[in-house]
């Protein structure tokens, strides 16, 4: 296997983890993993702390880059849900194990 050049802009570790690494993309994604399907006003309560407008750029950011399914429906009033794609289900399991080890270790890092 071919290591990797990090100091590259084109190097994929840093491009993919970019897209994601955010606290709110992150807190979004794993909101999603929990409950599977939710609305806006869901997960605008499940994260208190966000705002509709960083909200809104978020889910449109996590759709361009494939990682959520945004599913309208045509109803009056209108409702929108949110989902995991395929591609960031597979990459949970290892956000849940970094999830972990920064528990793990908050103590010793934010001394």
């Amino acid at each position: 296997m071919r290591q990797l050049d990090l100091k590259y802009p084109t190097c994929p570790i840093r491009n993919v983890l970019s897209r994601f690494s955010d606290k709110w993309s992150l807190l979004i994604l794993c909101s999603l993993e929990a409950s599977g399907t939710m609305r806006y006003k869901e997960l605008n309560n499940n994260i208190p702390d966000i705002s509709q407008k960083v909200l809104s750029g978020t889910l449109k950011r996590l759709e361009e880059d494939k990682l959520i399914v945004r599913k309208a429906y045509a109803e009056v009033p209108p409702r929108v849900e949110y989902s995991l794609t395929n591609m960031a289900r597979e990459i949970m399991p290892a956000v849940q194990i970094m999830i972990g080890w920064a528990q793990t270790h908050f103590e010793e890092i934010t001394k």
